[in-house]
């Protein structure tokens, strides 16, 4: 898993072995 930068509103995709196995849109960020 790497760590990458985030913004509120940005759509990401969590990829394993070359399928996606979760996807969304980062809501609010907790500190």
């Amino acid at each position: 898993i790497a760590p990458i930068a985030m913004s509120e509103g940005l759509r990401f995709a969590i990829r394993e072995g070359g399928r996606t196995v979760g996807a969304g849109v980062v809501a609010k960020i907790t500190k």
